[in-house]
């Protein structure tokens, strides 16, 4: 099954290893490798592109097209081409954002193909960038302004797991970041299979049990249907969610303002897009924090 998508394309030709670009990839998916820029793990390209208005050189363009839900396989077809510190960097950002069940596909490849394995060092993303472009240059073409490492795709247990002494209504169910839309990718292992809880931004701010009453078991997203551009990037990761992430449920929370159900509209679009179909929930919360509304669709 084929999904459309956003891809990053890189042309080596062009590129003379500036490293602009790099700070502006707050998934760490294009890193400066042999002095060029190399796409490293196209699981975590977010797709929007942040990278391109960064070139001097007019070396990195987006593509807009069909394409097979992620194989691993498919993408080590491409790095093992870009040689051993490409596979390198590839398998410490599998390690870094916790997929191990991609980073043991990667080896297993490796081996099959008699490519020997190389030793990850443990450096970080902000390292590699340091280490191959003078940072002051970088700091005055993007103002100083990067996305590493905060925006990295990651998972984790949820604060009332780990042992804690505060009240229960002060801890976290959130189990994974990021949690804006447009940040978090599509295909994230953590999505699989998953209830999905997809919130406006301001309902938390009016409910003081928000994580205990909505976002138990479930895995978050955020957006703002008023504010936020690009929102066909919204419908499409929605739809991607339901046809590839193979979501379970989709419950979406607003608030009471009519603006707000522009959110609703997005996923019933994306929805209707779709070829699964799953249950939707819809629950609407007043500026006073009050549960106003609730139904599945």
């Amino acid at each position: 099954m084929f999904m459309i998508r956003k891809i990053i394309n890189i042309d080596e030709e062009k590129c003379t290893g500036c490293g602009f670009c790099i700070p502006n990839c707050p998934e760490g998916a294009i890193q400066l490798i042999d002095g060029k820029a190399r796409m490293v793990s196209d699981l975590f390209c977010d797709g929007l592109g942040a990278c391109i208005g960064h070139c001097p050189e007019g070396a990195i363009a987006i593509e807009e097209r069909e394409a097979e839900p992620y194989s691993e396989r498919q993408v080590m077809e491409n790095i093992i081409r870009g040689g051993e510190n490409v596979i390198k960097a590839h398998l410490q950002h599998l390690e870094e954002h916790g997929e191990y069940g991609y980073l043991s596909q990667a080896k297993t490849f490796l081996k099959e193909r008699g490519v020997p394995e190389p030793q990850v060092s443990g450096e970080t993303q902000c390292e590699t960038v340091q280490a191959g472009v003078a940072r002051t240059a970088v700091e005055q073409h993007t103002g100083g302004v990067g996305g590493c490492p905060g925006a990295r795709a990651q998972s984790f247990a949820p604060a009332w797991e780990s042992e804690r002494t505060a009240p229960e209504e002060d801890f976290s169910e959130l189990t994974h970041w990021p949690i804006q839309l447009h940040l978090t990718p599509a295909m994230a292992p953590h999505f699989e299979g998953r209830d999905i809880l997809l919130s406006a931004d301001c309902v938390a701010f009016t409910l003081g049990n928000f994580h205990r009453r909505f976002l138990q078991g479930k895995m978050l997203a955020i957006a703002c249907p008023k504010l936020d551009s690009d929102q066909d990037i919204y419908r499409d990761k929605i739809t991607a969610l339901i046809d590839h992430a193979k979501i379970n449920t989709l419950t979406v929370v607003t608030m009471e303002v009519p603006c707000c159900r522009g959110l609703l509209m997005l996923v019933q679009e994306a929805s209707s897009n779709a070829s699964r179909k799953i249950p939707l929930k819809y629950i609407v919360v007043s500026v006073k924090g009050e549960v106003l509304h609730e139904e599945w669709l």
